[in-house]
């Protein structure tokens, strides 16, 4: 029961953070910190750095946020922990930001009020606000009906299901926008049950990155995981299609490495600029096949 006079939060926001010291604290300054309607959960996974003592500084002056700080890292893991495992249900909608995402204002509500305007949407999502292709990325949003991991709500009746569902997010996938993008136009069912309204595009929000710097040697060694990562992303993709195609997203298994000696020997890298990043990738995975 509530306690006289308190305003149980109607919606809670989750931010997932890795190594973020630097960028965490714009981050939390761009969300509502001090609005009870808001719950707000960070989870900071694996980080070698500060960022877990600047969200306890913040915890420690906002009362509606929440720290979680977790020494296994993975953002999928993490998703998993944080969504599934850790917060309450019967929230209306459950924000997801990424720690290095600045929020822009009016983008919350913005994506809440989507929404409640569509009872079709599972997710409302926003889009990039600054880097060199952001207009690119926001057209193909919308026509696609994207989702960008770095900030999205879910529908609170959608999460619930999920979460009843048993079904979870692998946690040796990369990224997480991908997959919960999918599982929400298919409503958790097969591929045959995809329709694309289930995801909204919410051009009215969005956020900001820090861009990819040319003169910095950090930005193009980050630029150069991050690739190699986009690549991992496409193969995993390929793996995650068969097994919604064939068998629905109950058969995701805990880790998509179980599957690579089925898949990998298969796949073989794109021409172009792709070539080098899926040669490195599919030598991680084969390497992670190896592990199994």
């Amino acid at each position: 029961m509530s306690k006289p006079g308190v305003t149980e939060p109607r919606y809670a926001i989750a931010v997932l953070a890795h190594n973020e010291e630097r960028r965490i604290a714009r981050c939390l300054n761009s969300l509502p910190l001090d609005d009870e309607h808001f719950a707000i959960h960070v989870a900071v996974n694996g980080s070698r750095d500060r960022t877990a003592a600047i969200v306890g500084e913040y915890a420690g002056l906002h009362r509606n946020l929440t720290l979680h700080d977790w020494a296994e890292p993975g953002k999928a893991r993490t998703w998993n922990r944080l969504l599934l495992d850790t917060l309450a249900q019967g929230f209306s909608a459950v924000i997801l930001v990424d720690g290095d995402a600045q929020v822009a204002p009016g983008s919350i509500p913005a994506l809440i009020a989507a929404l409640e305007a569509c009872p079709q949407a599972r997710i409302a999502s926003a889009p990039p606000l600054n880097g060199r292709r952001a207009e690119h990325y926001r057209t193909l949003m919308a026509k696609s009906h994207g989702v960008f991991g770095d900030l999205y709500a879910l529908r609170g009746s959608f999460l619930d299901a999920l979460r009843s569902s048993g079904i979870r997010l692998p946690v040796d996938l990369v990224g997480d926008d991908g997959l919960v993008g999918a599982l929400a136009k298919t409503d958790l069912g097969p591929l045959a049950q995809w329709r694309e309204e289930r995801v909204q595009p919410v051009l009215e929000a969005g956020f900001r990155c820090d861009p990819f710097a040319f003169g910095d040697v950090s930005s193009w060694r980050m630029q150069y995981r991050r690739m190699i990562n986009y690549a991992v992303r496409h193969y995993q993709d390929r793996i995650i299609t068969v097994i919604l195609r064939e068998q629905g997203p109950q058969a995701l298994p805990e880790r998509l490495s179980a599957l690579y000696a089925k898949h990998v020997p298969a796949f073989r890298p794109r021409r172009g600029m792709w070539w080098w990043f899926d040669r490195m990738a599919l030598q991680r995975m084969a390497k992670a096949t190896a592990a199994v």
